[in-house]
């Protein structure tokens, strides 16, 4: 596959496929008939395919926009390559504020974020986190700290803003998926907890917190067992207002014990709180325990009573001793869209508002984005309104003619080839998918897809067997609003994408 990455990237003559205006037709009626056919009949709906030089070959209903859901996440990698390139990487800072005599800092230590999603987390891209408190220590052992008078303050005011879209649904928030960004994150920004369910239906469960460790968070538990069949419907209540969460819903009776993911609002503490505790463990004192930063500006200490320890640093006076990278944005975007991380497109989305204009809000980000599109000839008539970078809001609306008008401008940029390997392919990531395709043929597919209740969207590429970057073709299959089964649909997206692949 990347040798035909590798001819789409140089190639520079067309390559036109023998009966191609045939297969041409043969999609467009296609699409024609999906129209009579159930459950698409019921449904919101459209499709088109165009090839790199606009040639359109079939389309239905292009112009109408929809929800897309993570089939957003194509367009948000698409413009963080675009804004940011494919070397890009975050960089979290180790700093303090005081003067070191013997060994001793009389002052505070500062975690300095720089937006960082894959900080302390467990995707195999991350370095582990074993590996980054350690090369903290290392930093202050380097500069002769084995005691901290003060705070190891964790410093989140990288990013600015709101944490999370205001159009994100509530129940939504205190999920994993839909945990909010900050400047200084950890482990997602997630709580895990072990749950266990009781022995009939009704019995309150068994929850335990397991990882990070959060003592300043209060729990209430206000779910129990419920019937068999019924899966999980546990769903965590919480902001960053007050150190306090409800978990509500039930948890079936039949279902094995399980580590259920939740939303951490405070990141940059619990990396203090953790650091701190490390630090410690190593040898080295820290008298003054962790805190973070408040909206004001100040040390945060105590985030119950909110107690403060005077106001913060700024960046001019710290002494920066070192920083810890992640890994290049190709490698972020490759998880964003292969295992449709919310928390990492919101991320990419923040951070071309602050290269942008100094500001991670969704306001800045968003105008960001806009400069992207405008940059690609893209504007406002091809059909879209976005809210977000993961699809996560039901106030994002795109048409399948504006996915594919951005697929095609992408084939033109330099990262094409990164951005390209960022999608996923049927067989692979999508395991299900056009099962009665060829190897061969599944590897010509690059694909993402986009699902939540009523949504079921498919937008890629088919690239050719032979030939130049002009025969490439971008495809988009969106639907809203369907009824019933949703691998019914999905089966009739295999089918159009199959015909694609005839040309």
């Amino acid at each position: 596959m990347k040798k035909i990455l590798t001819v789409i990237a140089v190639a520079t003559m067309a390559f036109e496929c023998p009966g191609a205006g045939q297969a041409k037709n043969s999609l467009q009626r296609f699409l024609d008939s999906l129209s009579t056919t159930k459950p698409l009949s019921e449904a919101v709906w459209g499709a088109c395919a165009v090839r790199q030089n606009g040639r359109q070959i079939a389309s239905k209903n292009q112009t109408v926009k929809m929800t897309p859901a993570s089939n957003l996440k194509i367009v948000t990698t698409g413009a963080a390559f675009k804004a940011l390139g494919a070397g890009f990487r975050f960089e979290t800072s180790v700093g303090y504020r005081g003067t070191v005599e013997n060994g001793t800092l009389d002052g505070d230590v500062y975690i300095i974020g720089g937006g960082d999603p894959t900080l302390g987390s467990e995707d195999t891209i991350s370095l582990a986190r074993g590996v980054v408190l350690r090369r903290i220590k290392d930093m202050l052992a380097g500069a002769g700290i084995s005691r901290i008078t003060g705070h190891v303050v964790g410093d989140g005011r990288f990013f600015d803003g709101e944490r999370e879209s205001g159009s994100w649904l509530y129940e939504d928030i205190g999920t994993y998926y839909g945990t909010g960004g900050e400047g200084l994150s950890y482990y997602k920004n997630t709580q895990d907890f072990q749950v266990t369910a009781g022995k009939s239906v009704g019995d309150s469960l068994t929850i335990k917190t397991v990882y990070p460790f959060t003592p300043w968070m209060e729990w209430y538990i206000a779910c129990n067992t419920g019937k068999a069949g019924t899966g999980d419907l546990l769903y965590l209540y919480t902001s960053d207002l007050a150190p306090i969460g409800e978990l509500r819903g039930t948890f079936a009776v039949d279902r094995a014990p399980k580590t259920l993911k939740c939303s951490n609002k405070y990141p940059a503490y619990t990396l203090a709180n953790t650091l701190t505790s490390y630090l410690r463990k190593s040898g080295i004192e820290v008298n003054g325990g962790p805190a973070d930063i408040d909206r004001k500006g100040r040390i945060r200490t105590d985030l119950h009573t909110g107690a403060t320890a005077g106001e913060a640093a700024s960046a001019g006076d710290l002494k920066v001793l070192g920083s810890v990278k992640s890994p290049e944005l190709a490698r972020i975007a490759s998880v964003t869209n292969k295992e449709s991380d919310n928390f990492y497109a919101e991320t990419l989305l923040r951070m071309m508002g602050k290269k942008a204009s100094g500001s991670a809000s969704y306001e800045a980000s968003l105008a960001a984005e806009e400069d992207v599109f405008k940059s690609l000839g893209i504007n406002s008539s091809d059909g879209y309104s976005i809210s977000d970078g993961s699809g996560l809001s039901r106030k994002n609306y795109i048409s399948p003619r504006f996915m594919c008008n951005f697929l095609r401008a992408m084939l033109s940029d330099p990262c094409f080839p990164d951005y390209v390997n960022s999608l996923g392919q049927p067989g692979t990531v999508y395991k299900t998918r056009l099962r009665k395709a060829t190897p061969q043929q599944k590897e010509r597919v690059y694909m993402k897809s986009g699902s939540m209740d009523g949504v079921l969207c498919f937008s890629g590429y088919v690239i050719p067997a032979d030939g130049g970057k002009e025969d490439v073709i971008a495809f988009s299959f969106m639907t809203n609003n369907a009824p019933g089964a949703s691998w019914k649909i999905g089966t009739l997206i295999d089918g159009f994408i199959t015909v694609l692949l005839e040309l």
